[in-house]
């Protein structure tokens, strides 16, 4: 019973010290990654497509943020999962839209669980993703008629973006480092 008790111990210690990060530098680092990379969206979307399109700023990228550049030790915001997590929702949520158009219910969960099981099956997983199936399904009526040029744009293009402001804003200081390494 003591041995079990210890080994919780050590798995939350691990759960809530490796993948939180706590110093107060780290703080800043996280708010100049998050920042810089939806400020790049932001004005990538206000000068390519106008600031009544919102295309390229879609809400699951805000969640990809919290990972990317607050939980960078996560197995669920290395580059792998937050690329292919994000890819493979995209697709599921356009080709569920396509298959359900006029049944927003059914559409959105079939789109959010396939999505899923897909990150599971293929180890993608990355929460956001759920987000990014979902947003092929109830979101604008641009972004519905992009079909599956959503799939490249905004998600692969926006995807590339925060991941390539995390990989320099994350690698700055000395002891932190995206993608994680141990």
């Amino acid at each position: 019973m003591k041995r079990k008790i210890k080994r919780t111990y050590r798995k939350a210690k691990y759960v809530v010290y490796r993948q939180t990060i706590l110093r107060p530098i780290d703080h800043l680092w996280t708010f100049i990654g998050a920042f810089t990379g939806i400020a790049l969206l932001g004005y990538i979307q206000g000068t390519q497509f106008g600031q009544s399109d919102n295309i390229l700023l879609i809400g699951s990228f805000g969640a990809t943020s919290v990972l990317i550049f607050g939980a960078t030790n996560s197995p669920l915001a290395q580059p792998r999962n937050l690329i292919f997590g994000h890819l493979i929702s995209a697709f599921i949520g356009v080709l569920i839209y396509k298959l359900i158009p006029d049944n927003m219910w059914l559409s959105s969960a079939l789109a959010v669980s396939l999505s899923i099981v897909a990150m599971q099956i293929t180890k993608t997983m990355h929460p956001p993703g759920g987000a990014t199936a979902l947003i092929a399904n109830i979101g604008s009526e641009k972004i519905k008629a992009l079909g599956f040029g959503y799939v490249l744009s905004p998600v692969l293009s926006g995807v590339l973006i925060l991941f390539l402001v995390a990989i320099t804003v994350n690698n700055i200081p000395k002891d932190r480092n995206y993608p994680y390494r141990k």
